[in-house]
């Protein structure tokens, strides 16, 4: 999503990954791999390839199965979002609830100083939508996410003087 200028960026891959092995009871070691990695391709450019030989194909296709393609226009990807969620595997279902979990606690704690308050509120509304097609995933994190989405709109309240 973004770096916020209170945390390095590692922070939040790990907080995803915590909400993960949290979420599964550590059962499922591929999949927080996948959520360590989950930005890699998207974000970092890494090659496909490379996460397969270093870590095999189970973890690559959760990769993959949450990366967005760049070269879509934002609102195209945005969209895309909301109606593949419904679509993804189980597993990266659990993934995409986590990273959208850690995203509203990022905008609560430290939003980006660039990003209005409309923005905010616009990109919880987004992000409420992606998580209704992830219901039943998980329910334990998708109770983290509401916590979550209600702390990001308390603080833009707070933002707005309300």
């Amino acid at each position: 999503m973004y770096t916020t200028a209170k945390k390095p960026y590692i922070n939040r891959l790990l907080e995803v990954a915590m909400l993960v092995a949290e979420a599964t009871a550590g059962t499922d070691i591929n999949l927080v791999v996948a959520a360590l990695l989950h930005d890699a391709i998207e974000d970092s450019e890494v090659p496909r390839e490379l996460i397969a030989d270093t870590f095999g194909d189970d973890v690559t296709s959760i990769v993959a199965e949450v990366t967005d393609d760049k070269s879509l226009p934002k609102a195209e990807r945005k969209l895309k979002q909301v109606e593949t969620a419904p679509l993804k595997s189980p597993r990266a279902k659990v993934l995409k609830l986590a990273d959208k979990t850690s995203n509203l606690r990022a905008l609560a704690a430290s939003p980006p100083t660039d990003w209005t308050v409309k923005r905010r509120i616009e990109y919880v509304k987004w992000a409420r939508q992606v998580v209704e097609g992830l219901h039943g995933a998980n329910l334990k994190l998708e109770a983290q996410f509401d916590e979550a989405a209600r702390a990001a709109e308390r603080s833009f309240r707070v933002a707005k003087g309300i």
